[in-house]
């Protein structure tokens, strides 16, 4: 069943009319081959699975059991996946992402997954970067139709033939030297940031945003 939805988001995702906003921000980071952090909100992950597949992007993925068809599905589409959780194989998933990123690839976090609430920040990612020392771009997408689940993260799904708009915010460093203040300010402008990407996405197809 597995290379059945693949095949059908591949189908479905080469009808979208999709554009990329301010990827300059992502391309500053790349410079060198420096590796850095992706963040975007849990209910999108599906709107842009096929435009960086089979690159040099990691994803991390829940070590729960919610995080096996993600990361079957991810590796269909070419990403590598880390498993490890706050709670789960964290310990072990920063040693995996130091290693990645230190050979200048991309980790991809979505900061309020696995469960939530919607568009809240885990201060995990924050630390992460401050633990490490690499960047984080924000990433926001933007779609004029699509589905959208009831649950907490109203995962979105376009429509055949939907526009779809990925925008990549300017990206965020935290300082080693952050104290808790430092890392709840860290979240504060990460999360402000993808929502800010994803206001510019809607704001380009003339549409209201849909939260």
């Amino acid at each position: 069943m597995e290379w059945l939805g693949v095949r059908f988001l591949r189908s479905l995702a080469g009808t979208w009319r999709f554009s990329v906003l301010d990827e300059e921000n992502l391309a500053s980071t790349s410079a060198g081959s420096k590796g850095h952090f992706v963040a975007l909100w849990h209910g999108r992950m599906l709107l842009g699975v096929a435009h960086h597949g089979s690159t040099n992007w990691w994803v991390l993925v829940s070590d729960h059991q919610d995080g096996d068809i993600s990361g079957a599905l991810l590796r269909r589409f070419g990403y590598r996946v880390i498993r490890g959780s706050s709670t789960r194989g964290g310990a072990r998933a920063v040693r995996e992402m130091m290693a990645v990123l230190g050979e200048g690839a991309v980790v991809v976090i979505t900061p309020d997954g696995p469960r939530g609430p919607m568009h809240s920040i885990k201060h995990g990612v924050v630390w992460m970067a401050r633990a490490t020392g690499y960047p984080i771009v924000p990433v926001g997408f933007a779609c004029d139709r699509a589905w959208r689940t009831k649950g907490w993260d109203r995962f979105t799904i376009p429509k055949p033939w939907s526009r779809v708009v990925m925008t990549y915010g300017q990206p965020i460093r935290v300082e080693k030297s952050a104290d808790e203040d430092g890392l709840r300010l860290a979240a504060d402008s990460l999360r402000d940031s993808i929502l800010a990407a994803e206001q510019r996405g809607f704001d380009s197809m003339h549409e209201a945003k849909d939260w």
